[in-house]
């Protein structure tokens, strides 16, 4: 596999070289030579901009991307892409990681190392399972640090999901699917403009039966009862260039299957799961955006309850006693930008609060960050030279409530700076170097109570965790031709663990650290494009390779971070209303935890060797009907795991066997 990902690269890289291969200078006038550059993007500097001019490593997943892909939710899509590790469970519960560093899945993002962002703001969040694509428009990651810009869990990287805004003639769509399980979703959904008005939204019910293994064997318990969701988009624009915007989130899954380990199937353990947000978004601008601005309150609510009836106890751990973790969030954001044309600066004000309940210890905790941020970014040598830096300051104070705890704060300063050159108009060098943390927990540093003679005691003493990140790319665009390399090198500091001390005293302290270094890339390439077809014919490949993720203190491999992921297929659109897309993504080996098999006489989980696998999803959707007086219907056809394999993202949790989805979508 190795062998072949590297062919990959070295063809992909030589092949968008101009004077090697098909490209050449002559190409000038090609449509779509530079589109790539020209793509607009808001996640790197938190105001609009071209991609030619953002000095850090930004992937796209576009609209068209996400209508073509099989995936449900966010969890899916980003596994699909091989954006970086997946930790997948049966039910609404996934993991993502980039670039070494994952989002905490249980609860609110305070402890992710991946931070989830929704339309620009934290969504309260580490399961990416929680966000479902329907009203997408398009998804923006940063691949590295982002603590400047947006504050604490940005370390890996940001995954910002940008909702849908109506534009054009009001429509309306119902979009229906049918497939493997006994899998139902619904959806209703509309936008457009009118006059002042921007409207966009999607309503989504879906159900789903117990799934089969690829083996053939029923694993009992994977079904979800019912799973809703809604996304809503309404601005309200006046003036030139200022505007009013409501945005409202909700999803909601009742009776998720908990089903354990494959080999010591739970028949009734389930899980409910419950996010909501509602945002008030302010922005405006004066001549012709030499000064703009932005302002948003919002506020939502983070929920997760665990059911264990004793019916079905195959581990004994069972207790039939319902648990429940909620985090109520509230923030807002206030930033000001200053664009020269050839000197922009933005500054700004950021503010979260969450207040956590839960059933176990510490019961009742708060946590409260105010930050301040300042971006700046210089153009030279007619904007072909790009200098770009930050800084940001963090205050943050935590609180255990309930049992008794304490009350602690501390701060944290970030820095980032990067650079980049255009060569030609079609080829982009760029570096940057970007600090990253995780603040420290309200329970690692303000507990201080006694569980079953334990007293778990808060160190207010712990420093942030921290990193280092140092990394250099290239970006080639170039008629069809689409590539980006990136090297990256990363010094993790001042993990925070778990220490057992004299005198049954369990706390916290600053004690592990690590260095990460990979290679990133891409590359495609529109066929059609190249020889002047009318439609698109594009193979495509993407991958993330680490060589070297390694623990300073056993020096011993990472756990649970892939040593490769890749992705890469071939997509056909535009041909009588026809498109079609097959994709293979590969996750590779990994160290982990046996927690499978636990057992006497240590009782403590053997550290083992993951294999790696691939697998492959097939969609394919036809035009049956293109009027302007009775809209347009499509037939769309999908193979999830086409090639049916045995494969797991968490070892003892096998994914479904091959399964077939037909849907039907009518547009007004």
């Amino acid at each position: 596999m190795k062998r072949v990902l590297l062919a990959i690269i070295l063809a992909s890289f030589f092949i968008t070289i101009p004077g090697i291969g098909l490209a050449n200078e002559k190409d000038k006038t090609s449509p779509g030579r530079v589109l790539s550059l020209d793509q607009m993007v808001v996640t790197a500097s938190r105001v609009k901009e071209e991609k030619r001019y953002v000095t850090a490593n930004v992937t796209i997943i576009d609209e068209k991307e996400i209508r073509q892909s099989p995936a449900i939710n966010l969890g899916d899509l980003l596994a699909e892409k091989g954006i970086g590790h997946i930790q997948k469970y049966p039910g609404s519960l996934i993991s993502v990681g980039i670039r070494g560093f994952r989002t905490e899945t249980h609860g609110n993002d305070l402890k992710s190392h991946v931070l989830i962002l929704l339309n620009g703001r934290r969504a309260g969040t580490g399961n990416v399972a929680k966000i479902l694509t329907k009203n997408i428009a398009r998804i923006e990651i940063i691949r590295g640090p982002a603590a400047v810009q947006y504050g604490s869990a940005a370390m890996g990287g940001i995954v910002n999901v940008i909702t849908k805004k109506g534009e054009g003639k009001p429509s309306i769509f119902l979009d229906g699917k049918l497939g493997s399980f006994d899998y139902r979703e619904g959806t209703a959904g509309f936008y457009g403009a009118y006059k002042k008005l921007d409207f966009s939204g999607a309503f989504t019910r879906s159900t789903m039966d117990d799934y089969d293994t690829a083996e053939g064997d029923k694993y009992h318990n994977t079904g979800i009862d019912e799973e809703n969701s809604v996304s809503l988009n309404f601005g309200f624009n006046f003036l030139s260039e200022n505007s009013i915007r409501v945005i409202y989130s909700y999803f909601d899954a009742t009776g998720v299957g908990s089903p354990g380990y494959f080999k010591e199937n739970d028949l009734d353990d389930h899980t409910d799961k419950y996010n909501r947000s509602v945002d008030f978004i302010y922005n405006g601008a004066i001549k012709d955006g030499l000064l703009s601005w932005k302002a948003r309150y919002f506020f939502g609510k983070d929920e997760d309850r665990w059911f264990d009836p004793t019916g079905s106890n195959p581990d004994f751990w069972d207790d039939g006693i319902p648990s429940i973790r909620k985090t109520d969030q509230e923030g807002a954001q206030a930033q000001i930008s200053l664009n020269l044309n050839h000197f922009w600066l933005t500054t700004g004000f950021d503010w979260v609060s969450y207040d956590i309940d839960a059933t176990w210890n510490p019961k009742e905790t708060e946590y409260d960050n105010p930050a301040g941020f300042l971006l700046a970014k210089l153009k030279l040598l007619d904007d072909k030279l790009v200098l770009s830096g930050g800084f940001r300051y963090d205050y943050y104070d935590v609180k255990v409530d309930e049992p008794r705890g304490r009350d602690e704060n501390d701060d944290n300063v970030s820095l980032s700076f990067g650079a980049s050159y255009i060569i030609k108009d079609f080829i982009k060098l760029r570096f940057n170097y970007g600090e990253a943390f995780v603040m420290p927990a309200a329970d690692q540093m303000a507990a201080d109570y006694v569980v079953w003679g334990t007293h778990y005691l808060g160190n207010p003493d712990l420093s942030p965790e921290s990193s280092r990140t140092y990394e250099g790319g290239i970006d080639i665009f170039y008629g069809p031709f689409e590539s980006s390399f990136t090297y990256f090198y990363t010094d993790f500091d001042d993990k925070i663990e778990s220490v057992s001390k004299p005198g049954w005293i369990q706390t916290w302290e600053n004690m592990g650290s690590a260095t990460i270094h990979g290679l990133e890339g891409k590359a495609s390439c529109d066929i059609a494009k190249l020889f002047g077809w009318n439609f698109e014919l594009k193979p495509y490949a993407s991958f993330v390779y680490l060589p070297e993720y390694e623990n300073h203190e056993t020096d011993e491999d990472l756990k649970y971070v892939s040593d490769i992921n890749a992705s890469y297929g071939i997509t056909l659109s535009g041909i009588y209303g026809l498109s079609a897309n097959l994709n293979f993504s590969y996750t590779g080996r990994q160290k982990i935890d046996d927690w499978e098999n636990v057992g006497p006489p240590t009782w403590t989980a053997p550290v083992i060797d993951k294999g790696g696998f691939t697998v492959a999803d097939f969609t394919i959707s036809k035009e049956l009907l293109d009027t302007r007086k009775y809209g347009n219907v499509i037939l769309r056809g999908e193979v999830q795991n086409l090639l049916d394999k045995n494969y797991s993202y968490v070892k003892g949790y096998p994914m479904p066997g091959r399964s077939i989805y037909v849907g039907l979508k009518y547009v007004y």
